[in-house]
């Protein structure tokens, strides 16, 4: 039987979704064509945000990658728009020419951001913030602009504003209404957010109206209706969106604000179908994520055929973190004579609840700072439950907060615990029992649910340790950074970017840590983190440093420390050979040795002695201590070797000088071979080099200690230039993506090759690791001169010290 042909206009969340609900019923019933006009596949839109924010990449937002597009058999056109459909002949035209006819077709063309019609606002630096090209025209107008103005203080708006602030950007918002997200907010909940954001250093002008955008060809300032102005030299537009229907009406298909389409999602056109933010549905044109996947399930029962129950419109919840603040809204929360509300404030704290009630039943709800209630309440709302036997101010208080019942314990199995997919506990509970799903992640794979906002993850925790019982296994869900938190080594970055937090003590109190001194696991791993995070601005907290970064030196077990000066790729000269000797000689350091990497150790150093070894010494520090690059192991390389083909030693110690110095989350060691006889054992380190003819391979994850793991092949390159600059962005991609004492060969693993290149493939993306790692490097010092120079640091090597091994 001869497959129809599908053809779906928009390659956004909402028609994919709708497409996957298709296969979900058939992969077999029809040829899929898919129009895209952005060159990318599927992403989640909704996280935009993070990746403005610097929190994650462009790849990590995909919903599907290409090779999904390929297993499914579907042909997909990207940066290719529709411009005509002729239903009549039922084809469609692309911009490019192309002709592709269709049996079904399901137009999914999203929406426009809505740019003010004032003075100016074609100018350089006025963008919206809508997808990945407007990304990223941000993030490059923040490397030369300090001063950005934000138009429009809804959600979109504010998350803006967030990522520019953490892009080292003056920011201000302007909003023409008198409090923030007032769609989403009621006024207590939008001015707590407002003092919240500024402590963030978010600026706000409210009830302005923006009358021009001032400036030549760039925009230089805005000036309001009130004749007041404010300088900018970035202006991102975020003041709301309108249905893209201008090839529904070019078509003929009957359009109001969006195309209209019935309870199946059916236009007045046989075979034509509408979803997403460009439907409008009973006079609605819907703009969040929940209601576009309600549609996509209606749309694909209809489009086969079946029996379903019709789409009747969504009742709105809004459930997320706005720069770190939880935020819930769902339903009808205004006030009127018919409505009436009742209210828990805790100012101190910064928690505000309020539920709205007609009647006996609850029509809308509002929760700030504390938003453990909203799914619950949310299930409420839609099953308009009665509630004249429960005393109201029970409803505003966690469930379990005295008894310790669970929240997901006492949901019924057809309430919903992703809001954003729509995926209930029901459904959860089945691919546990029936799919054997034992993580949040493989929960995600199989239901959808957190796959989008991802705020439902704790509940989806909760649901997998309650219907697993004692097979639950903890250690295959987050890992919390040590036993001081509950949170992970992501979510403590994610804080101290969004908070703007600055010190390991100020993380501690912030983020509510158990223990108000932290531990000896969690205060260098802070430490690293707001180093990495702040690499030009955060001063290093010597105390939270283990004992042997901060004396420079290797502590032995009979007290003593080993010292270790610098060799650049294993190569000295007599004149360092001679201090070295004199050294030893002066101090009576007992023994000598050379070292797996090439270099000299001084072995049973005293600890008083210390400043003065390395003052007499006057060369590097060998970093034998550091969470840092160890050393650089090289052959003699072409110069001697007979059997070398390319120059190891100067490459090695090009390597070494490059990035001695830099803070990683664990040791890492390197090694360049002249030839595949890998004589420097390039095949087992973090990072190893070996030459061929016409260039070098580069391998990756290698690990000779207790967990022996060959490295893996990253990249074929010709030249060192090329050798230097994948090294650099490889290191920066583990600096900032790795757990805190987390080797490279775990990193790897953990999280894929694969991945890692496919990051480094792109070119702008590895440009920017780099200029970050250019930039981490900038604030290098040597840490021996501290010992020699540093009065603070020499008392505190006579002082008694607490060894953490």
């Amino acid at each position: 039987m001869e497959k129809k042909k599908l053809v779906l206009v928009g390659n956004g969340m909402a028609g994919v979704r709708a497409v996957e609900e298709i296969l979900n019923i058939s992969k077999d019933a029809f040829e899929i064509t898919i129009f895209g006009a952005e060159p990318h596949p599927n992403y989640n839109r909704i996280l935009l945000s993070k990746v403005l924010q610097g929190d994650t990449a462009v790849k990590d937002i995909t919903l599907n990658d290409w090779d999904w597009y390929k297993e499914n058999n579907i042909q997909l056109y990207t940066g290719e728009t529709v411009v005509k459909i002729d239903h009549t002949k039922k084809l469609v035209v692309s911009d490019k020419g192309r002709v592709e006819p269709y049996d079904e077709l399901i137009l999914a063309t999203g929406s426009n951001p809505f740019i003010l019609p004032i003075p100016g606002a074609d100018k350089k630096g006025v963008t919206t913030f809508r997808d990945i090209k407007d990304t990223d025209e941000m993030l490059e107008a923040s490397k030369n602009y300090k001063k950005a103005a934000v138009i429009g203080g809804g959600l979109l708006g504010l998350e803006a504003a967030r990522g520019l602030l953490n892009l080292g950007m003056d920011v201000t918002v302007i909003h023409l209404m008198p409090y923030l997200m007032e769609r989403q907010l009621d006024p207590t909940a939008s001015n707590l957010l407002k003092k919240e954001l500024e402590k963030q250093g978010m600026k706000f002008l409210l009830e302005k109206a923006t009358s021009e955008i001032l400036g030549m060809d760039r925009v230089e300032g805005l000036k309001f209706s009130d004749g007041t102005e404010l300088e900018a030299d970035l202006v991102v537009m975020s003041v709301g969106i309108k249905p893209n229907v201008q090839l529904a009406k070019e078509s003929g298909l009957p359009v109001n604000r969006g195309i209209i389409v019935n309870d199946f999602l059916q236009t007045d056109i046989p075979h034509v179908y509408a979803v997403g933010e460009c439907a409008e549905h009973n006079g609605i044109a819907y703009g969040l994520v929940a209601p576009l996947y309600e549609q996509g399930k209606v749309l694909a029962k209809s489009i086969f055929g079946e029996e379903t129950t019709p789409y009747k419109g969504s009742v709105l919840s809004t459930q997320l973190k706005v720069s770190g603040v939880e935020v819930f809204s769902a339903g009808d929360f205004t006030e009127d004579v018919e409505k009436k509300s009742f209210k828990v404030f805790d100012e101190q704290d910064g928690i505000y609840k309020k539920i709205v009630l007609r009647g006996n039943k609850i029509i809308g709800a509002v929760l700030f700072g504390d938003s453990r209630d909203g799914n619950r309440l949310f299930s409420m709302i839609q099953k308009q439950a009665d509630i004249s036997e429960t005393a109201k101010v029970a409803i505003l208080q966690p469930v379990g907060g005295d008894t310790g019942e669970s929240l997901v314990a006492s949901m019924g199995a057809n309430e919903i615990i992703c809001g954003c997919n729509g995926v209930s506990k029901g459904t959860i509970v089945q691919a546990i029992q029936e799919k054997g799903c034992s993580s949040v992640d493989e929960i995600k794979g199989c239901t959808n649910a957190s796959r989008s906002c991802g705020g439902c993850k704790p509940l989806v925790a909760e649901l997998l340790q309650l219907t697993l019982g004692e097979e639950f296994d903890a250690s295959a869900q987050k890992e919390a950074i040590c036993g001081c938190t509950t949170l992970s080594r992501d979510e403590v970055v994610v804080e101290i970017r969004e908070k703007g937090l600055r010190s390991t003590k100020e993380v501690m109190n912030v983020l509510e840590w158990s223990s108000e001194e932290g531990c000896s696991k969690c205060r260098p791993a802070l430490n690293y983190y707001l180093g990495m995070i702040y690499p030009t601005e955060y001063e290093d907290e010597r105390e939270s440093r283990f004992v042997n970064e901060r004396m420079h030196a290797n502590i032995q077990k009979d007290g003593t420390f080993s010292v270790v000066p610098t060799m650049y790729g294993g190569v000295t000269n007599s004149n360092d050979l001679r201090k070295i000797a004199d050294v030893v000689d002066k101090y009576e350091i007992p023994l000598v040795k050379l070292t797996g990497g090439q270099r000299i150790d001084l072995l049973g150093v005293k600890k008083e002695d210390l400043p003065n070894v390395w003052k007499d010494l006057d060369m590097p520090s060998g970093y034998a201590y550091g969470k840092s690059l160890r050393t650089v192991k090289t052959c003699v390389g072409e110069q001697f070797c007979r059997f070398g083909t390319q120059d190891s030693m100067s490459l090695g110690i090009t390597l070494e000088k490059k990035f001695q110095g830099l803070q990683t989350p664990h040791k890492v060691k390197m090694a360049v071979s002249a030839c595949p006889r890998s004589c420097a054992e390039s095949g087992f380190k973090d990072i190893g080099f070996i030459g061929i003819d016409g260039g070098w391979e580069i391998y990756v994850g290698g690990n000779g200690g207790n967990h022996v793991r060959g490295g893996d092949l990253l990249f074929k390159v010709k030249t060192e230039e090329e050798v230097m600059e994948i090294t650099g962005a490889y290191l920066q991609y583990y600096r900032e993506t790795a757990n805190y004492l987390e080797r490279t060969s775990k990193w790897i693993e953990r999280v894929g090759l694969a991945h890692v290149q496919s990051v480094l493939d792109d070119k702008e993306k590895r440009k920017e690791l780099n200029e970050r790692m250019d930039q981490a490097l900038s604030t290098y010092k040597d840490p021996w001169k501290e010992v020699v120079n540093d009065k603070k640091v020499q008392k505190e090597l006579f002082e008694n010290l607490v060894i953490s091994k």
